[in-house]
């Protein structure tokens, strides 16, 4: 994807504060943090939204939630706890057109 921001940060296209890389995931701060921990975690292959998501993805799924465990723990706000979000097309907030799971933390979230 050419215009695809997330794209352009896994090909070293774009600049991202990475805090964590491996075959299937970037993790990286987001640059308009609605927390003081408001980290993004993307998978490499582009996934327009949750709506593309095929059954061989099932497996990158489960790594993308284990590894927000394991970047609340480094970040410090896993003991007070924190949110996960996957905002999923236009109408449900999605405002770059590939998959990621925000995690936001080091504030208590009202109801």
């Amino acid at each position: 994807m050419n215009d695809c921001v997330f794209c352009k940060i896994v090909e070293g296209k774009q600049e991202a504060e990475l805090l964590y890389k491996d075959d299937a995931l970037i993790v990286f701060r987001d640059i308009n943090p609605k927390a003081p921990t408001h980290l993004l975690i993307v998978p490499r292959k582009h996934i327009k939204s949750v709506n593309e998501l095929e059954d061989w993805d099932k497996e990158l799924m489960g790594k993308i939630f284990l590894i927000a465990k394991e970047m609340a723990v480094k970040e410090g706000v896993s003991a007070e706890g924190y949110k996960l979000i996957i905002n999923v097309g236009r109408g449900g907030g999605q405002i770059v057109e590939h998959l990621h799971l925000h995690l936001l933390g080091g504030k208590r979230f009202e109801e």
